[in-house]
Parts: C-alpha cells; structure tokens; sequence
C-alpha cells in the first residue's frame, strides 16, 4: 500500500511538472506535435507548407517497391513555379558524406593517412592553428580536433568571406575549442581542410575524384559539385524569413542534388555498394551514415532507417536561424516517418 502511495505521489509531481514546462515551450512547436497524424505524406507536406515553409520535396525508397516522391509549395515563389521533386537543391552539410567517402577511398589506395597530422599536410598552418602537431586527419573526419567552426566567428554572418581564403581564415589564430580528441565538437573547418587535402593529393580538384569515384560508378547523374556546373532555373529557391532574396544565386561551394540522387547515394551507403573492397571499415571508423544539412534558405534530412529498409530524404527551402524553422522541419520529418511506419504495418 506504501509503494502504490509513493508511486502515485511521484506520478503527480511528474504531470504538474510536466504541465509547468509547457510554458518554456514554444507552441508552434507544440502545435506541430499535437496535429492530428495525416493519412498520408502528401497530405503532412501540404500542412507543412500551411505553416510557412515556402516549399518542400521529399524522396522514399522502402526496398522491395518504386520510390516514392512528393513536393509542395513554391520551387520559385516569385515565378509562381511549383515545388517539383526533380529540382536541384543545395544539399548543405550533406556533402561531408561524399567528402567521408573520397577520403576512405584515398586512405585504402595509400594516398592519404588517418594518423597523419594536420601540421604534416599543412605545415603552413602549423603556426595558426592550436595542437597542429596533434590534430590527425582522423580526429578532423569525426570533428574531434577542437578546430574552432568558421561559422561561429563574429564577423561570419556580418562581414562575410568573399573567398574560401577568407572563410578558413575565420578559423584560424584562435585558442582550440578542446585539446585535439578530449571532446566532440562539429567544425565545417575540419571539412574544408580536408577537401583541401584532397586537392593537394590529388593534384586536381576533388570533385573530380567525387565524380569519377563515386557519382559516375552509382549512375548519379543529377549530382554536381558547385552552382556553375548546373542550369540556374532547375535549383530550388532558398528564402530566409524576413528576407527579400532568393539565395539560390549565392555560390557556397557546397553540392547540388536531386531527392533521389541524394536517396540513391545514402542507400548505396548504407548497404556498402558505393565502397570498394575493404573501404568500408576504414569509412565506419571515421564517419556517420547519415547526416542533415543546414544553409542560407535550405534544410535537409537524410536518414535511412533500418528497421524499415526504407530511406527518407526532406528538403525545405525556408530558414529561419533565430525562430523554430528548423525544429519544425525535424518534426514534420518525424511525422512523415511515423505515416510510412503506420502504412507499413498495415
């Protein structure tokens, strides 16, 4: 009787605290956990859309049947162009899995070390980064360097770099967030160093070696390395709440996809095709297998869940860094999951 007592005693604190949260959580949150569950995907896509993202496309490929694609809202909002699933997209930090994989490759084939130091490669920098002599090229793949992230530099989004020269030099002649392999902390500068390792080694851009290695040999067509390789019209806009700007002119020299160009790439990933004989135990060492992607007017989420053998991928094209954006495009996402799972199962 004293243990149902205290159980209920322990209950009751849990709910009133429970209710007190609520009131440090922002209700457009609460309200897109609440919704009711739509039926299908479209239907959760068009809610999406009813609560402010201009546009959103999203790619299933469950093993056993033909992918699956789904679009709404705007490709361009001032052209009054539909969202449509074959757009090309600024896939963000998406691309450090590709960089992952190039960098697995060149380990096997002997050409690039993972315990090799940052100081060895660019002795350069040895000076202006901290631990350089400590720092492998292990540490930098799995963002355990303690580099400092060139994004979190005051001047970043007020003055912002022109040039890759500039952007890597927001990163350097700073104290190390940790000493090199102490603590976990994700760096974009570990990635740009080494797609410059990349290019050092190679001796030709790396993507080229991206292309030819990994792009051409899974029959990705609709994958390109930079803006300039694409036709300006096929990318999806990118809008920025309060903005009056389409950011898909900005070059960031980071990739460009299709939905299932990145959905082919993430299953070939995860089920070993895109890895030749013995790579994949050197990628499983160094890096993650899935990973989202966050840019000036483009979020992305790509996962594959293997409970389902099912692969989702979720691009939107509405940011918003200082409001909820973000957290409601994982919600929605979990949401689309939650509809597939229920399809699944029934």
């Amino acid at each position: 009787m004293k243990k149902r007592k205290i159980k209920r005693i322990l209950r009751t604190v849990f709910i009133l605290a429970s209710i007190g949260s609520l009131y440090f959580v922002p209700w457009i949150l609460v309200k897109a956990w609440i919704l009711p569950l739509p039926d299908t995907v479209q239907e959760q896509l068009n809610e999406a859309i009813d609560s402010g993202f201009d546009g959103m496309i999203v790619y299933v490929d469950q093993a056993g049947k033909p992918p699956e694609f789904y679009s709404a809202g705007w490709h361009d909002r001032k052209n009054k162009i539909p969202a449509y699933p074959q757009a090309l997209f600024k896939i963000a930090s998406i691309t450090k899995l590709y960089v992952a994989v190039a960098t697995a490759k060149l380990v096997k084939e002997g050409r690039l070390s993972l315990d090799k130091t940052l100081a060895v490669y660019f002795p350069e920098l040895a000076g202006r980064i901290q631990y350089s002599d400590k720092i492998t090229l292990r540490m930098m793949l799995q963002h355990r360097s303690g580099i400092p992230n060139f994004v979190d530099h005051p001047e970043y989004w007020t003055n912002p770099p022109k040039n890759r020269q500039e952007t890597v030099e927001y990163a350097l002649d700073l104290p190390a967030d940790f000493e090199p392999g102490e603590d976990y902390g994700y760096s974009n500068t570990n990635y740009m160093l080494i797609e410059d390792l990349m290019d050092k080694t190679l001796g030709y851009p790396h993507e080229q070696y991206i292309k030819e290695e990994i792009l051409n040999p899974l029959g990705l067509k609709n994958t390109f390395g930079s803006l300039s390789e694409v036709d300006i019209d096929e990318v999806m806009s990118g809008y920025y709440v309060g903005v009056d700007k389409d950011f898909k002119y900005e070059d960031t020299g980071l990739m460009l996809a299709t939905v299932e160009d990145v959905g082919k790439f993430l299953r070939a990933l995860n089920d070993g095709s895109v890895f030749k004989e013995g790579e994949q135990e050197i990628y499983s060492s160094i890096y993650v297998y899935e990973h989202t992607g966050l840019l000036v007017g483009y979020q992305s989420i790509a996962v594959y869940h293997k409970d389902l053998d099912m692969v989702v991928i979720q691009f939107n094209n509405t940011t918003n860094f200082d409001g909820y954006e973000w957290s409601i495009a994982e919600i929605i996402y979990s949401r689309i999951v939650k509809i597939l799972t229920k399809q699944n199962s029934s």
